[in-house]
């Protein structure tokens, strides 16, 4: 089992690097893994709502799907958490490209 936990992190890691470079797929796949709890990931709402939201403001139509879908089950404040830290992240990531 460890062994899969670790390609697990090493998978995620992965993705979450290629979002940093802007990749909108990785976005997405970061929202799908934790929208499921899948990727070795724990199910949080919040962040899956993060990353299909930085998807979908690349023009990720399937993203904006799935943003709108488990916004349904979010709380008002929730859905205001995953905006700032998609903000946040933007900036993160637009500082270290500048």
């Amino acid at each position: 089992m460890g062994s899969s936990l670790n390609t697990a992190n090493f998978l995620i890691e992965g993705r979450v690097a290629d979002a940093a470079h802007g990749d909108n797929r990785a976005c997405y796949e970061l929202g799908m893994a934790y929208s499921t709890g899948t990727s070795g990931v724990v199910l949080d709402l919040i962040e899956a709502h993060k990353w299909f939201n930085l998807a979908a403001v690349t023009g990720n139509a399937f993203a904006k799907e799935c943003r709108s879908e488990i916004a349904e089950e979010m709380t008002a404040r929730e859905i205001s958490i995953a905006q700032r830290a998609a903000r946040d992240w933007l900036q993160l990531t637009l500082r270290r490209a500048a």
